[in-house]
């Protein structure tokens, strides 16, 4: 595993996207994140097709994830 991991939060716009594309373009593993899941996958293609390996993690509200633990208690 020589290539670096980056994880970028804030993926899918603006300064957050243009780094990821760097980085993909610089050889580095890129996990994205951000909250719109169509947004992010059409970023994660861009990355692959770059040559990155790339994945994408979708944020969950505060909310939902308070809810999510209450539940699993």
């Amino acid at each position: 595993m020589s290539s670096p991991v980056v994880l970028i939060t804030g993926a899918l716009t603006g300064i957050g996207r243009a780094a990821a594309v760097v980085f993909a373009k610089e050889g580095s593993r890129v996990v994205v994140s951000g909250r719109r899941d169509k947004q992010g996958q059409e970023l994660v293609s861009e990355l692959q097709a770059l040559g990155a390996e790339a994945f994408l993690f979708v944020r969950m509200s505060a909310r939902t994830m308070t809810c999510a633990t209450l539940w699993t208690r």
